[in-house]
This record gives C-alpha cells, sequence and structure tokens, in this order.
C-alpha cells in the first residue's frame, strides 16, 4: 500500500489509528506517524496483541526513529457530549494536527476521517500497514500510562490493569463506589450505576 502511493509521488504518509472506544472510563486517544521509508520492525501489529514490554520496547524505538509523530486525546465528557464516534474522529484530527512534518496522505484504520482528500480507510489497517500498526502502538502505550495514573488518582476500580474496560474488578467498583470522575456517563452500565446513585442521594435528602 505505501509503496503504491509513493508511486503517485506522496512522501509523508501518515498512519493514524485510536484506541478507547470501548471503555467505561477515560479519554479515547489517537496517534498518527510518519515512518521513514527504510523503517521495520519485526513483529510490530495491533498494539492489543503485543505484550506490555513489547510494546513500550516499540514505542521507544518509534518515537526515536519517527519522521513526525502526533497525539489527539479526547476526555471523557466530550465523549459523553458528542458520542465516541465523533470523539474518535476529533482525536485523529487532533493527531494530525499534532505533526510537525504535515502529511501529504494519510492511512487510517478501518473508517474514514475525511481529514483530507488524500486518504484511505483500511480495514484491520494495523495488520496491513506498518504505519497504522505504529500509531496504534502509539496510542495505546500513551492512553496505558494515562490510565496508570487515574488508578492512583481514584482506587477502587483496577484501572491499572483493566485501562477502563468492563472487568469483573471494575464493575464491582462501580458497583460499590459509584462512578468516578472519569468514567463516561453515556455509556452502560455506568449509565444506570449513576443513575441509582443520584435517586439514592435524593431519597436521603
Amino acid at each position: 500500500m505505501k509503496r503504491f502511493i509513493k508511486k503517485k509521488g506522496f512522501l509523508n504518509i501518515a498512519g493514524v489509528d485510536e484506541v478507547g472506544r470501548g471503555p467505561l472510563a477515560g479519554p479515547v486517544v489517537a496517534a498518527a506517524v510518519i515512518l521513514p521509508d527504510n523503517f521495520m520492525l519485526l513483529g510490530m501489529n495491533d498494539s492489543k496483541q503485543l505484550s506490555e514490554a513489547k510494546r513500550n520496547d516499540f514505542y521507544e524505538q518509534i518515537m526515536n526513529h519517527a519522521v513526525a509523530s502526533g497525539v489527539g486525546i479526547v476526555s471523557h465528557e466530550t465523549i459523553d457530549k458528542v458520542n465516541i464516534y465523533e470523539a474518535t474522529k476529533i482525536a485523529m484530527t487532533q493527531a494530525l494536527d499534532a505533526l510537525k512534518v504535515p502529511a501529504d496522505y494519510t492511512l487510517i484504520d478501518a473508517m474514514p476521517l475525511h481529514y483530507s482528500e488524500n486518504e484511505s480507510s483500511i480495514i484491520k489497517g494495523d495488520a496491513k500497514s506498518i504505519s497504522i500498526a505504529a500509531a496504534s502502538i502509539i496510542a495505546k502505550v500513551t492512553r496505558d500510562r494515562m490510565m496508570v495514573e487515574f488508578d492512583q488518582l481514584y482506587p477502587g476500580y483496577d484501572f491499572a490493569s483493566n485501562m477502563g474496560y468492563g472487568t469483573k474488578k471494575h464493575l464491582e467498583g462501580l458497583r460499590e463506589l459509584g462512578p468516578c470522575p472519569i468514567h463516561r456517563l453515556s455509556f452502560a452500565p455506568v449509565k444506570s450505576c449513576f443513575a441509582k446513585k443520584k435517586k439514592c442521594k435524593t431519597k436521603k435528602i
């Protein structure tokens, strides 16, 4: 794909991917990466299929060798306001805007972005494009590190392990403690839990 696009005269081809559409808490994070032509890391694909140690290793190598990289972060408040699909598009746009070297062609995992006229949306793009795979790793590591910090601020939900996804421990914490400040109130079961908590408070008053 990248070689074919290069033959058309495009030089700075950015891969774009996101992490965090499914969790019940935390932001959605997107990354955009422009890699040099000779860049290759054996085994680099979808960030979720890699071990944490391998992701962190790849992250450092990508950041050290990339022509340019950018990250976009959209908060849970915005997700609740505009919906997760639109929030993801905002994060991707932020990531592309953050590139110090502007992209003249964009490869996006799965969803059309319409950031520019020169783009391709690729299903399972992180397995087909090294640039998208690199973006997936940058986004994943960035978001995971944020969720580990949130775990220190809001203990009881096991954010450091589940990264905001609806695991058993997370749901148990949600039932016992109610939503914390980074929960997505528009997502079930957070929405129902928040409604129940409000009713309880109303009865006490």
